[in-house]
Parts: structure tokens; C-alpha cells; sequence
């Protein structure tokens, strides 16, 4: 009866693990760094011991498989980054939540209770991960933009001798195409929210990122098309590293 329970869990995990992206693993001076894709700006990283997720969205369901997280990233106040539903739902018990001040105010007690803040320009270190919150905001600044200047945060990690850039919702914003050494970029494109495949192409190419996902690239009007962003960034310049992967898993 035991050995049945326990094949049936190993089926049950087999199963869950089925339903994720491809994992990718990049070579760190302190082990290997995982990266999980999950769903639209949702992702994990596995690296040294530790989980972090990156904007917990639609439900623990996006998780199953995955460790519970030690570090969460939120970027921005809208649901499809801060998602108080997910977050309530999964198990926080070790976690530590790194978000903006205006992520903060809209959080319960209870998420509170979890929370250290960062604004942009400030850095922090937590689990041995440096973290540096760099702006993310619509060009031209506008007061009534979806996304002013000084609300959310871009994520720059340093884990080991590799550095991570998480974009949030921008455009291609003079501080990312400032960004120097980064060894793994995630950048957005979905119209009307952030910036379309050119524009986003345009910013890879001056900060020059060794590998770069596309993601956050559900519009108003469907899908971003990343094959013509990977073509954009290669034709220029063909030692990045375009990976494209499915941020749109059907559950």
C-alpha cells in the first residue's frame, strides 16, 4: 500500500512538473541559476539554495512544482504583478517580500508583516542576492501614464558573478538602455501598456544583454510577435542570446 501512495505522489508531481515550461539553467560562480518561465511576467529562479518568484499571478496553480519561494520580487500595483489572491494563497512562511512603496500600501497587515520596501535607486542584499531597484515607466512621462516614473520597479539582481534584470512594465527607458553587464534580461512589449517589438528591440540592443526573454508580451490586441523581436536583435547583433519561451501555458 505504501509503495502504491508513493508512486501515485511521484505520478502526482510528474504531472505538475509536466505543466510548466522548459526550465533553463545558466552557470553561476555559486552553482547553477534555474529559470523557470510560469506565466506572463510570472517566473521563478532557483539559485544557491534559494526560490524567488517574480510577480506571483493567477493562482498557486501557477506554482505546482515549484518550491515554496524565500524571496518574492513585485514590481508594479496592477494585478498581473501585484496579485494580493496569489499571494494569500501560496505559502509565504519563509518568504520575504521585496516591493515599492506603493505596491506596500495596498497590502494587507498580514503581507505587511513580510515586506521590505525599495524605491529606485536603492539596494538592498537579502539570502546573499544583491538587489537594486531601478525605475520602469511609459514614455513621454505623463501624469495620467499607465505607469509613472517612481511607482514601480525594474529589479537588477546580482547572484554570484551573474546580474539579472527583471524589466516590469516600461519602455525602453534611457535607465535600461544604460544598464551595463547583464548577464540575463526579461523585457516586456505589449501595446498599450509598456512598448512595441521595435522599441523593445532597439533597447537590447544598447545594453546588450548575453541572453534575453522576451515576456510580458500579451497586449490589447493579442500576442507580441517575438520571432520578429528575435530577428530585430539578431540581425544587429547575433551574439545575444534570444531566447524564446512560452509564457502562455495552457493549465
Amino acid at each position: 500500500m505504501k509503495t502504491r501512495l508513493t508512486l501515485l505522489l511521484m505520478i502526482i508531481c510528474a504531472a505538475s512538473w509536466a505543466q510548466l515550461p522548459a526550465a533553463d539553467e545558466v552557470k553561476t560562480s555559486k552553482g547553477p541559476l534555474k529559470i523557470q518561465p510560469l506565466n506572463h511576467a510570472t517566473l521563478a529562479l532557483t539559485w544557491n539554495g534559494k526560490t524567488i518568484y517574480a510577480d506571483p499571478y493567477e493562482g498557486a496553480k501557477t506554482f505546482e512544482g515549484v518550491a515554496a519561494p524565500d524571496l518574492v520580487l513585485i514590481t508594479d500595483i496592477h494585478g498581473d504583478h501585484f496579485d494580493p489572491a496569489t499571494l494569500e494563497a501560496l505559502d509565504l512562511s519563509k518568504a520575504i517580500l521585496v516591493v515599492p512603496q506603493a505596491v506596500a500600501d495596498k497590502m494587507s497587515e498580514k503581507l505587511k508583516s513580510m515586506v521590505v520596501i525599495v524605491n529606485n535607486g536603492q539596494t538592498i542584499n537579502k539570502l546573499g542576492i544583491s538587489i537594486t531597484a531601478i525605475p520602469m515607466y511609459n514614455l513621454p512621462e505623463a501624469a495620467d501614464a499607465k505607469h509613472t516614473k517612481g511607482r514601480g520597479n525594474g529589479y537588477v539582481l546580482k547572484m554570484g558573478d551573474k546580474t539579472i534584470y527583471i524589466s516590469g512594465d516600461t519602455a525602453g527607458i534611457p535607465e535600461m538602455r544604460s544598464l551595463n553587464n547583464i548577464d540575463v534580461a526579461f523585457v516586456c512589449m505589449n501595446l498599450p501598456y509598456t512598448m512595441d517589438v521595435t522599441e523593445a528591440a532597439s533597447a537590447v540592443l544598447d545594453f546588450k544583454p548575453k541572453i534575453v526573454y522576451p515576456y510580458h508580451y500579451r497586449g490589447a490586441n493579442g500576442f507580441s510577435d517575438t520571432e520578429a523581436f528575435k530577428k530585430t536583435v539578431n540581425t544587429t547583433n547575433a551574439s545575444i542570446d534570444v531566447r524564446l519561451r512560452n509564457w502562455y501555458p495552457k493549465k
